[in-house]
């Protein structure tokens, strides 16, 4: 499953990171995880080495309709 921009700030905001946290935890420039969440095009690379980082932090992604309210894409903590 790939990870949006969307699930990536709210992956950030569940853990209270800033860009430059994500960025570090990453090995990616804060630049680069600026222009991902305000939607633009990122390599596949990049957004595995995003995604990777917020999962090890401890972040679930959620594809649509795998919530417990059906709703869109989503994430969550892990317990």
């Amino acid at each position: 499953m790939d990870m949006n921009a969307t699930q990536c700030r709210m992956a950030r905001a569940a853990l209270g990171w800033s860009i430059a946290d994500l960025a570090k935890a990453s090995g990616v420039r804060d630049m680069t995880v600026s222009n991902f969440e305000r939607g633009r095009d990122a390599y596949a690379s990049t957004v595995a080495k995003l995604r990777t980082a917020l999962e090890d932090a401890g972040v679930i992604f959620l594809a649509d309709g795998e919530s417990s309210l059906s709703g869109g894409a989503g994430v969550r903590l892990k317990p």
